[in-house]
């Protein structure tokens, strides 16, 4: 089970109502299929062994005598076998019919889960023939061996310590006071549902939002297995609708009406990450905790690999829907500022524009608060500041999408005060270190603060939160502002953006944004090259920031280990990136992530647009001084 991926699988093999022989043998066989693919967890549907649809033949002892029977032919199929099964069959206790998930493990019962809520409406009648759970949790004996009987059951894998099963069934999920609830504080990481819900318009998607939302709620994995063909259609008609969900997304979904076995992968050290973070909500208030869970060991096999799960090499960017969540973060960066204006009774926005990525967004976002505040547009100050290692391009660019969107446009050479500047400090002009880059990148703040103050206004901030990630920022000069409207926006994602207000606004804005699109990623503080093109490239010496907001968004949002990072992203990368090229920038990354959060410590105000940020006044707070050698040793 290597990074805590376990694979699953949700079983609704073709069943004969009655004919517990016929349904024995083709859940043993779906069984031995499911574990030669590896799979660690199977469920079946609800009531499976015979059929949900049995209606008063539940009051047969021939048809639960069966039933038991048929649960030890189960357990001895499953000998050697490391899969844990989840089957649905009835079960008498104390003169009392229960709907329940049989938890069977390696050749032993290891629990019976009895069903809570019981279904009396429309076309289910249960009532009639079995009892809800009680909350307490007893020895029985069943099929030959003891067992625990009770709704208050987790089966946790020895050696695993995230994968932690519980059950509940079918109408447990659709009531108020779903078991899960309580399953999951206490601790159980994934939720399966052994279910038999008939197919009627529209309840699939209904069905599908109820499995996604509880996943979501309860942070957890759920498999949702459903009865499918073989079901008595005397009323009704079932589809199999079987669902994996992990934390509020569908990760996989079976066709309705195809009965089979649907396989998935469900992360649980992602799922542990994400509940670690919201533990003080998650285990406090009405909520609290039953002292009565039994926790049930297994042992599972710890060999198996991730082979089904996908990743998106932009994870910030969103595979679908990109105008709808383009329009939102622009409008969410848009009233962060509208809203910094307001307050400060600014009259001005001052901006720096250096013909990139980063001061394009940024002023495309100042002009849509400024037209939603109705102020006059030409109050935004643009300014772009040529210096030693500026080239035409960037230069034009920069002064035609001033003038294309109507700001008041200004250049202010800095190369004279710079120069002078060196003079002060005897710095050796032809020295280019570092010095001679960062003086022209503070020099630059220092024209936009005190234009600010001469104008009644805001210095808007242009860097994104990948070069805070990474630190790639001047301390005090580009690193500074009075509002970041892009401290939260990746790199990956300011492009598409960008390219969303390309199209958006057309004409020659759109080609001028294209062109910035198009020009390579530089902080032009060295000279161009013997062809006046860009000379110092950003991605040539930080790497590409493709890999570092893939790192960034696994490495803050889940806090997964960097040896679990390198293996998705050589996953995510493979045929563009080899795992020398994507272990050296993972590298880099650590490296400059824990050296340069001081920047971060101090950082300006900006908005949030998604579930990563760095700003120490919300989702990050780091000391400046942590080591970082436990990271790199991982990576190693």
């Amino acid at each position: 089970m290597k990074f805590g991926y376990v694979k699953v699988c949700a079983a609704s093999p073709e069943i004969k109502v009655a004919d517990v022989d016929f349904n024995k043998r083709n859940i043993i066989s779906a069984i031995q299929e499911s574990a030669k693919s590896g799979s660690q967890l199977t469920v079946f549907p609800e009531l499976g062994i015979c059929g949900y649809t049995c209606g008063d033949l539940f009051n047969q002892r021939a048809l639960i005598s069966a039933c038991e029977n048929a649960v030890k032919d189960i357990c001895l199929a499953t000998k050697g076998l490391s899969t844990l099964v989840f089957i649905g069959v009835p079960v008498a206790v104390g003169g009392k019919l229960y709907n329940c998930a049989v938890a069977i493990h390696d050749g032993t019962i290891l629990g019976i889960v009895p069903k809570t809520f019981l279904p009396n409406y429309g076309e289910f009648y249960e009532l009639r023939n079995f009892c809800g759970a009680g909350g307490d949790c007893v020895e029985i004996r069943y099929a030959g061996v003891d067992t625990i009987f009770g709704r208050n059951l987790i089966f946790a894998a020895e050696n695993c310590p995230d994968f932690t099963v519980a059950a509940e069934i079918c109408e447990d999920l659709w009531t108020p006071l779903s078991p899960s609830v309580k399953h999951s504080q206490a601790g159980a990481n994934i939720i399966v549902n052994l279910s038999c819900s008939n197919e009627t318009a529209g309840k699939s998607e209904y069905r599908r939002e109820l499995v996604k939302v509880q996943s979501g709620k309860l942070i957890c994995g759920y498999i949702y297995c459903d009865a499918g063909d073989g079901e008595s259609t005397t009323d009704m008609a079932f589809s199999g609708h079987n669902i994996i969900s992990e934390n509020g997304r569908i990760l996989y979904e079976s066709k309705l009406f195809e009965n089979g076995l649907l396989y998935g992968e469900i992360d649980v050290e992602l799922l542990a990450a994400e509940r670690n973070k919201t533990a003080g909500v998650y285990f406090t208030g009405t909520g609290e905790v039953d002292n009565d869970y039994v926790i049930i060991p297994f042992t599972t096999d710890s060999s198996g690999d991730c082979s089904l799960r996908k990743y998106d090499t932009t994870p910030f960017v969103p595979s679908n829907g990109l105008s709808e969540r383009a329009e939102l973060i622009l409008t969410i960066q848009q009233k962060g500022l509208e809203k910094r204006l307001k307050h400060t009774g600014a009259k001005s926005a001052v901006i720096g524009i250096s013909g990139g990525l980063d001061s394009a967004l940024a002023l495309l976002v100042t002009v849509r608060a400024f037209k939603s505040l109705n102020k006059d547009l030409k109050d935004i100050i643009a300014v772009t500041m040529p210096c030693f290692g500026t080239t035409d391009r960037t230069k034009n660019n920069s002064l035609d999408l001033m003038r294309g969107l109507g700001v008041t446009a200004k250049t202010i050479s800095v190369e004279n005060v710079v120069v002078s500047h060196f003079k002060d400090i005897s710095h050796n002009f032809d020295n280019k270190n570092v010095t001679f880059e960062n003086a022209q990148a503070r020099m630059r703040t220092l024209v936009l603060m005190d234009l600010a103050n001469d104008n009644d206004g805001l210095v808007i901030g242009t860097g994104d939160l990948s070069e805070l990630a990474l630190g790639w920022a001047t301390y005090n000069g580009d690193h500074m502002s009075m509002y970041g409207v892009n401290s939260s926006v990746p790199k990956t994602l300011v492009k598409h953006l960008i390219s969303y207000e390309a199209e958006k606004c057309g004409g020659e804005i759109e080609k001028i944004l294209k062109s910035i699109l198009d020009t390579e990623i530089s902080p032009e503080l060295l000279p161009p090259d013997k062809d006046g093109g860009i000379a110092q490239k950003t991605e040539d010496i930080v790497g590409p920031y493709i890999l570092h907001d893939f790192f960034l968004y696994y490495v803050v949002r889940y806090g997964f280990a960097p040896d679990k990072v390198l293996y998705i992203a050589e996953k995510a990368f493979k045929g563009d990136f080899d795992k020398a090229v994507i272990k050296k920038w993972l590298k880099n990354f650590y490296k400059r992530f824990f050296s340069q959060q001081f920047k971060r410590s101090c950082m300006p105000d900006g908005v949030k647009v998604g579930s990563v940020a760095l700003s120490p006044r919300g989702d990050w707070r780091m000391p400046s001084d942590a080591v970082v050698k436990l990271w790199m040793d991982l990576i190693d």
